[in-house]
């Protein structure tokens, strides 16, 4: 795999990219594994470069990347349910709560490391919990569902 080093936003990333097989790459961002499907590109015949009267080749036109779309990792919330989100990127440490768990709004139901720091994840609905979406050790986005509140 080859990995490459991103900064969005102020966000640090490290994305490895493995081999392409048919269309689809495995790909790691931050540790957590994506399957990525690639559109399939029409193959481009090898066509010898044309000359200029000045008798050197014409600069290469640019090409566009092929398109790529993600498999989402998680599942998505069901009716009445809501996701407990991750508000930044990190590591899971622990939850406090588990499947079958009554939980109130503001109860910290996981503990995420980023940036050396333990930080508190609280639900912002109280229910009880359905799903853990992730484990402990994953590395998790912003915005990524972290569990389902019910």
């Amino acid at each position: 795999m080859k990995e490459y080093k991103y900064k969005i936003n102020g966000i640090k990333f490290t994305v490895a990219v493995g081999d392409v097989t048919d269309n689809e790459v495995k790909v790691e961002v931050n540790g957590t594994p994506y399957m990525v499907e690639l559109d399939k590109a029409a193959p481009s015949k090898p066509s010898k470069p044309a000359l200029s009267q000045s008798g050197k080749a014409p600069a290469a036109q640019p090409t566009a990347a092929p398109t790529q779309s993600v498999k989402p990792a998680a599942p998505v919330a069901a009716g009445g349910a809501s996701a407990v989100k991750s508000p930044l990127p990190g590591t899971v440490l622990s939850f406090p709560v588990k499947v079958g768990d009554v939980v109130k709004s503001g109860d910290t139901v996981c503990v995420l490391e980023a940036m050396k720091m333990e930080n508190d994840i609280h639900t912002t609905k109280g229910g009880t919990v359905k799903q853990i979406l992730v484990n402990v050790g994953d590395s998790v986005l912003d915005g990524a569902d972290i569990m389902i509140i019910e």
